[in-house]
């Protein structure tokens, strides 16, 4: 997904966090494709001009966990090739919003997606970062304020879904709050996935894309969050069943157990 129009050759995307992938060359980004395997007669494709990775990507905390591409040329939206909105910086995705994925991602740990099989989708809730925090406790993960959660027990992203938006819809827009970074695969309870949190990055978006402009979109929820009175629970050494897996690739890459 991107959130540009087609005269604004940018798009968002996940970069790969352990093996910086920044020539531009190794890189071609396909629109409208349905399949791995094809065909996909809707489908367009574009090389790159350039990649800017956040200056202030972590790699350990895997904070700022983001990058633009900007397209060779661009790319005219179709019935099937369609823009999404960013999240404001005034966004709020309180704990439950209802949100979703989209991945060509396993479909379980060890279950993986034939190639046949059209691209796939699955609503998750948005869990706050307190209780997504207290989650990860037993970990090595630190949950910032660059992040925000979502997922639950058989519902969430898995190995290949990296760098996929996580998409939640405001009346008839949609709106892209996240971005896949990291997470215990696959969709394990009690622990949601992570995603760059699109609204903290209004900001350096458009200080890097000067000279055009993003749709830029406020998500407003209703009623209270409960996640600002999440308090922990003691949830026990959860560190002999759980080891913490980190995404250190981008799209069409595996977690792997650190």
């Amino acid at each position: 997904k991107e959130g540009f129009s087609s005269q604004r050759p940018f798009v968002f995307f996940l970069f790969n966090p352990s093996k910086r992938r920044t020539t531009v060359s190794e890189w071609t980004l396909y629109f409208g494709r349905q399949t791995q395997a094809g065909p996909n007669n809707n489908e367009v494709s574009r090389q790159l001009s350039q990649i800017i990775v956040h200056p202030n990507y972590n790699n350990s905390l895997y904070n700022n966990d983001l990058a633009l591409m900007k397209l060779s040329s661009s790319v005219s939206f179709t019935n099937f090739i369609q823009p999404i909105c960013l999240a404001s910086n005034l966004s709020q995705f309180f704990n439950s919003t209802s949100c979703w994925i989209t991945g060509w991602g396993k479909l379980l740990s060890n279950v993986s997606l034939p190639a046949t099989s059209n691209l796939q989708e699955v609503e998750v809730p948005v869990i706050g970062n307190n209780e997504c925090a207290c989650s990860y406790t037993a970990t090595d993960a630190t949950i910032t304020g660059k992040m925000m959660c979502a997922g639950q027990e058989n519902k969430g992203a898995c190995q290949g879904d990296s760098g996929g938006p996580l998409q939640c819809k405001q009346g008839s827009r949609w709106i892209q709050a996240g971005i896949t970074s990291y997470g215990i695969p696959c969709a394990t309870a009690g622990f949601p996935e992570v995603y760059a949190r699109v609204s903290e990055f209004q900001a350096w978006i458009t200080d890097q894309i000067a000279g055009t402009t993003a749709d830029f979109v406020t998500f407003s929820s209703n009623g209270t969050d409960a996640d600002t009175s999440f308090t922990c629970r003691n949830s026990g050494d959860l560190s002999t069943q759980f080891s913490f897996a980190v995404l250190v690739t981008a799209m069409l890459h595996p977690f792997i157990t650190k």
